[in-house]
């Protein structure tokens, strides 16, 4: 390599300085608490905390699609005492509509399909359709207050998960690592998973989980339903992890050169991918065996658990997660889009996440995490309280609501480490 080609003539003590070895990296993290790529193993851009946060990690349980506050656990007892009769002027006057009602001339209120009722030391009002939820409420606390300024459902969506409702911000996800940086060597700080129930649904992709404008490496990392949770890390037939690990020193010392004459930041970011992916090979076949979960924990979770890329079995891996220090665990289920049918297909929305969410809060408690653990439920808007179409028989729907919905968070934490 002549100097032409590089700022600094390379003689082979350099170049195997650069490449390292195992030996190498391993030293590097005990002495420096970095990677082989400069990135920190513990703290993020805030560096250190000037204070002892409560949580130390986040599990976002997203319903996809919008369910109906009015038929979970907002209590409305004007809506039963009106059922069918016109919305008044007054609160429809102030309601932003979506598309979907567009030429619709009659909005008659109509009652919860399944009536609600009081649990816990509190009296939180629950749905019938969420029995288990029900029974482990008072871990939760209710907001009632939640609003956004946007009407359909892929702005929405953005807009709650990056407060913008574009594309090309950071997700929550992305800004928690970022700042904050990781807690496990081995798993990537910030992990989704998705699932799509028995109900109409919302298309989801990678733009809600995306870094944005940061580096990539704090971007959300797909966990998939199957043998294979994450793509490509499994080495090619052939390739046995000495020969793999040789190849990611190789790459990473010439990625560092790279970064060293064009100042890219992006290739830290590949590097530090790289360096993930191989520790991955591991950490990630061990994270999603459940295997050696024992029956009374599987019994929480409900049958589904056994069923993989299911919102249950997500659930359970999220538990997992979170044991192992993940700081971020964004689980989207998609199925609460109910514009027509909603009498149908809302109780079998419900059906579908109950045992699952109540058993993860349940099984974080029992394992003494849900101390530590900020545990979110809620979509991207709620619902109107009066009918999308004909009030006749189960056809109707309820429409999108921006304007007041509810989300529940565990209560016992309130800052994030």
């Amino acid at each position: 390599m002549s100097h032409d080609d590089t700022p600094t003539a390379l003689s082979r003590r350099t170049f195997l300085g650069h490449a390292g070895g195992l030996g190498g990296l391993a030293l590097l993290d005990l002495l420096a608490g970095k990677r082989a790529s400069g990135t920190e193993l513990q703290h993020g851009a805030l560096g250190t905390l000037h204070h002892t946060p409560t949580a130390k990690r986040v599990i976002f349980l997203f319903m996809a699609g919008a369910p109906s506050q009015l038929e979970c656990f907002d209590y409305k007892p004007k809506l039963v005492e009106m059922h069918g009769q016109e919305t008044p002027a007054s609160i429809l006057g102030t309601q932003r509509l979506s598309t979907m009602v567009k030429g619709q001339t009659t909005f008659p209120v109509v009652a919860p399909v399944l009536p609600l009722r009081q649990h816990g030391r509190n009296g939180a009002w629950v749905s019938d359709g969420l029995p288990s939820i029900a029974s482990a409420i008072d871990e939760f606390c209710m907001i009632r207050s939640v609003y956004t300024e946007q009407v359909n459902h892929d702005p929405a969506i953005k807009f709650i998960q990056s407060g913008f409702q574009l594309a090309g911000r950071p997700s929550m996800g992305s800004w928690v690592d970022y700042g904050l940086g990781s807690d496990n060597d081995d798993l990537p700080s910030f992990i989704v998973m998705t699932s799509v129930g028995k109900g109409p649904s919302q298309n989801i992709n990678s733009e809600i989980w995306s870094s944005g404008f940061l580096p990539s490496r704090h971007g959300g990392v797909l966990f998939r339903a199957g043998e294979e949770p994450v793509l490509y890390v499994a080495s090619p037939d052939g390739v046995n992890g000495e020969r793999r690990g040789a190849a990611i020193r190789t790459i990473t010392a010439l990625a560092g050169l790279q970064q060293q004459r064009t100042g890219n930041p992006e290739i830290q970011s590949k590097i530090a991918q790289y360096e993930m992916a191989y520790r991955m090979q591991t950490s990630v076949p061990e994270a999603t065996d459940i295997s050696k979960e024992p029956e009374s924990v599987l019994s929480l979770y409900g049958p589904d658990v056994r069923t993989p890329g299911t919102f249950a079995r997500n659930c359970l891996l999220a538990r997992r997660l979170a044991e192992r220090n993940v700081k971020f665990i964004q689980l989207y289920h998609s199925a609460w889009d109910h514009h027509a049918a909603h009498p149908v297909f809302h109780p079998v929305s419900m059906r579908d996440v109950d045992q699952a969410t109540a058993g993860l809060v349940k099984d974080l408690k029992q394992r003494g995490l849900l101390d530590d653990t900020l545990v979110i439920w809620g979509g991207e808007f709620g619902r109107t309280c009066f009918a999308q179409g004909s009030l006749t028989g189960t056809t109707w729907g309820r429409d999108h609501h921006p304007g007041c919905f509810t989300y529940r968070s565990e209560e016992h934490t309130s800052e994030l480490q």
